[in-house]
């Protein structure tokens, strides 16, 4: 998403000149968000791009990994040789982490890519015994795919609950109950000591049978190919980018999974490992490349998923908020959560709300500042629970 519509936002922005995109997949272009869901299930053939990259005057250079960045001579090296740049975009995304020792080890997967969709397909054909280890977004999203097909599911999570990186325990307690309504088995608690052929073994000697295994246990820049380039990178293997997603070397920008940049919305660095900021973070970067506009980018980060037949979207960031305000009944099929920041909405997670998220978004972007009585009842609308300026 981040390359291609870097791409895209060029000519829209008005750029005349050539534009090449190189990737290391040689598929067509794609979307992600439908590997896990239709994709994954056989319902959707695929999801490449509705892009004419022909018409738009964009090369292709699929099935070529890049392995280097020489920044004196503009080029970047691949495997299968130097590609020279005026400017450059770094839209290299992220890599699943993996568990020691089951890289390249038979019957153990993770799911980020096509290839990986096309590995497990068989699993959920066949109906195997999956593990799951990681009860995260994708974990979730796989385990709601998995008891769809018909396998007997065990989600494996080393935290006391599910979504624990990314969500505080009093908005995910009611999570743990989605795995069991689908009839899926979620241990918390619980860490993997190794994998063994057919088994996960878990610290305490414990056996767990598995046909298959899914680790989702996170993400990692893929910034590896940047050592020695003098783009500078953080403690978490992104790219520093600024305010306008410029790196340390001048021409070179980074977009994406990759990269960090400061909000001075929030205050701090974000690291946004969703859809929507590989979608936005380029326009801003094509526009600072023609000159179109000098704005920085500071968006509201945005993501949704949809698991165990619940549409749960979060917008903002809650980090550095003192309030946390919910809206309706944590068991009630549709309910939703407001962060505020004196006084200010900070971020928002709506399950099955999605009134909330559209309204609570541009609350967040327009910097509102909430009546907390009014936000806590559900029958209220978000935008009339907004404070009035005194005039």
């Amino acid at each position: 998403m981040a390359g291609v519509q870097s791409a895209v936002a060029l000519r829209e922005s008005g750029h005349e000149g050539p534009v090449t995109v190189v990737g290391a997949e040689p598929h067509p272009p794609y979307d992600r968000p439908p590997l896990s869901k239709a994709v994954l299930l056989g319902q959707a053939e695929g999801s490449a791009f509705d892009i004419d990259f022909a018409a738009l005057g964009v090369e292709l250079l699929l099935g070529r990994e890049a392995t280097g960045l020489r920044t004196d001579a503009r080029e970047v090296d691949s495997d299968q040789g130097p590609v020279a740049y005026d400017a450059l975009v770094i839209a290299s995304g992220a890599e699943p982490v993996t568990l020691p020792g089951t890289r390249g080890m038979p019957g153990v997967h993770v799911l980020r890519t096509l290839d990986d969709v096309e590995r497990l397909r068989p699993v959920l054909e066949r109906q195997h015994e999956v593990v799951v280890v990681g009860a995260g977004w994708i974990g979730a999203e796989f385990a709601t795919a998995a008891r769809a097909a018909g396998c007997a599911v065990t989600v494996v999570e080393a935290a006391d609950r599910p979504l624990a990186g990314a969500l505080p325990a009093e908005v995910t307690a009611p999570m743990a109950g989605w795995y069991e309504e689908s009839g899926a088995t979620l241990m918390t608690g619980a860490r993997v000591e190794r994998v063994e052929e057919g088994a996960v073994v878990l610290e305490g000697g414990r056996r767990l049978a598995a046909g298959a295994v899914l680790v989702g246990i996170g993400a990692r820049p893929a910034t590896g190919w940047l050592a020695g380039s003098g783009v500078e990178l953080g403690p978490d293997g992104a790219v520093l980018a600024d305010a306008w997603l410029r790196t340390s070397v001048p021409g070179v920008y980074a977009v994406g999974d990759c990269a960090s940049f400061p909000s001075a919305r929030y205050g701090e660095r974000l690291l946004v490992h969703h859809w929507d900021n590989a979608l936005q973070g380029p326009r801003t970067v094509a526009a600072r490349i023609t000159g179109a506009s000098m704005d920085p980018y500071d968006p509201v980060p945005y993501f949704w998923s949809e698991q165990f037949g619940r549409f749960v979207q979060y917008a903002g960031h809650h980090t550095g908020a003192d309030t946390l305000i919910e809206r309706g009944e944590k068991a009630a099929p549709a309910w939703s959560a407001v962060w505020l920041r004196d006084g200010v909405l900070v971020a928002l997670l709506a399950v099955g709300r999605p009134r909330d998220l559209a309204q609570g978004r541009k609350l967040i972007e327009s910097g509102a500042r909430l009546d907390a009585d009014l936000a806590a009842d559900p029958a209220v609308s978000l935008k009339k629970s907004v404070v009035k300026p005194v005039l």
